[in-house]
């Protein structure tokens, strides 16, 4: 049976007690010599009991405090990554064979920053496609497609406004339970000369990566994919070009074809029609069936499959929702898995409607 660790009370109850047993004349009550002593010695008991309690979780590194569940990975050889800033590319305009030197600098109307990370030159459309990266790491430097920016000092030849082409990929730096998670699957899952385990582990101690998908034999025989992704986004191109190179440097000599790819995003659109419980409004519930299906959408890992009567189920369970139906997809949504691409259903445009 388990070890019931008693509480301050408890213990000073128990020192007063034995007192009284061995010597029945001493004034134990109130502010007494013998009771002031007894709460002090009980205070320190119960200290230390509380501090044998720590070191037992500190033991293991699920029940591990952040410092020692750090002390658990480097025995491991495993280090917390890093926060990774977003990427992409933007839109510029100007005058045909204008350059545009790496570093210019691009803002966005909240502030945020982007540096050009390789000079580009204005193409024959009087267009060109501009890598770019945020300024600060994380994931508030994803910018989404068709989002205005405005370059600081344009060179002469180029607008001063762009469009954002997609910049995706920011990750913070790595949580506890991801940096357990990778540690808990090296201890499950130890090194196997080159198994999807360790693909997966490889892919996952680069930084920028919280989470890989590995399939092997995808394109045939000496074949290794691995999918990864960001924060519940699309990886940054340096990403993917930093996981290519540190599997390529550590895969077994027979692993002779290994990519490593991102998802492709497939949107969904979600129509439900509910049926209100009295005293509800259809406004308040469009609130809450929009958050739970983007919650069920985060949860979906690439190649996974929207179960309708699933989602259906959660959405019925929602209070003030009496009854629901999903009429949009009609069936369960199967993502393309192949030797060209792996989809990953996203959520699109969510209708809610009266029955």
């Amino acid at each position: 049976m388990p070890f019931v660790i008693p509480d301050f009370k408890t213990i000073e109850a128990a020192l007063l007690r034995d007192l009284a047993n061995l010597a029945p004349e001493l004034r134990l009550a109130g502010d007494s010599d013998w009771a002031i002593r007894a709460a002090g010695m009980a205070s320190s008991i119960a200290g230390l009991y509380e501090h044998q309690a720590w070191i037992v979780r500190q033991i293991f590194p699920d029940t591990a405090d952040t410092e020692q569940l750090e002390n658990h990975c480097r025995v491991r050889g495993i280090k917390r990554k890093g926060a990774v800033a977003a990427g992409g590319t933007i839109t510029a305009t100007g005058q045909v064979g204008i350059a545009i030197p790496a570093g210019s600098v691009l803002q966005h109307a909240d502030g945020r920053r982007y540096l050009v990370s390789a000079p580009a030159v204005i193409g024959a459309v009087g267009s060109v496609a501009v890598s770019v990266s945020a300024e600060l790491a994380g994931s508030a430097g994803d910018l989404a497609v068709g989002e205005p920016l405005i370059f600081q000092n344009p060179p002469l030849g180029v607008a001063g406004d762009a469009v954002s082409a997609g910049i995706t990929g920011g990750t913070e730096a790595e949580s506890d339970a991801n940096l357990l998670g990778r540690l808990l699957e090296l201890i499950r899952h130890p090194p196997a000369g080159g198994n999807k385990y360790d693909f997966k582990r490889w892919a996952l101690e680069v930084d920028g990566v919280t989470a890989a998908y590995v399939y092997p034999l995808r394109r045939g025989l000496g074949t290794v994919d691995a999918v990864i992704t960001g924060d519940n986004s699309l990886p940054a191109p340096a990403v993917l070009s930093a996981v290519q190179a540190h599997i390529d440097d550590i895969r077994p000599v027979t692993g002779k074809n290994t990519a490593v790819i991102a998802p492709t995003e497939k949107l969904q659109d979600i129509t439900v029609q509910i049926t209100l419980v009295s005293g509800y409004t259809l406004v308040t519930l469009t609130s809450q069936i929009n958050a739970l299906i983007a919650d069920y959408f985060a949860a979906l890992a690439p190649g996974d499959t929207l179960v309708v009567n699933k989602l259906q189920g959660q959405i019925t369970a929602l209070p003030g929702i009496s009854d629901a139906h999903i009429t949009l997809p009609a069936a369960n949504v199967a993502p393309v898995v192949d030797a060209t691409k792996v989809e990953w259903l996203r959520k699109g445009a969510v209708t809610v409607e009266l029955m």
